[in-house]
């Protein structure tokens, strides 16, 4: 498992039948969509939103994203991803992501994204204290 600087979040996921191949194995790409319902889900345990770190004028591209496959999923299995933050920097940051079985036993996949920070027009932003300090802890309360 990758090691993350503060807290990490856990949710599940079951793979549809639109998200496998012609042989039910989870499709290669849709690893990345995993990642991204991750992302999504870290930042809502803490409190807020895509929509809300956009609104305070802070947009998160994706500057690289990476994945390694390491054992098969298929149809109907129920996944277990873990997604915490492994890096800051200046502008940016890195999300890492372990996905496992149902049983929290099998390792599936490993993977990250490093994410820009920049304003509306797109030039760099430095990491403001506000984003860093949002996630620190989870809230109280926050079921994860």
């Amino acid at each position: 498992m990758t090691d993350t600087i503060g807290p990490d979040v856990w949710m599940q996921h079951r793979v549809s039948y639109g998200e496998t191949d012609t042989m039910g194995v989870l499709y290669y790409a849709e690893y990345l969509h995993i990642f991204e319902r991750g992302r999504n889900a870290f930042i809502r345990a803490f409190g807020f939103s895509y929509n809300d770190v956009e609104k305070r004028g802070v947009y998160l591209p994706v500057r690289e994203a990476g994945c390694r496959y390491r054992s098969s999923a298929r149809y109907d299995d129920l996944l277990n991803l873990r997604c915490g933050i492994s890096e800051w920097r200046r502008a940016s940051f890195t999300f890492h992501y372990d996905i496992f079985d149902e049983s929290k036993g099998r390792l599936i996949a490993q993977g990250f994204t490093q994410h820009a920070l920049v304003n509306n027009q797109g030039k760099p932003l430095p990491v403001p204290d506000w984003f860093r300090d949002s996630f620190r802890s989870l809230p109280s309360g926050s079921g994860i």
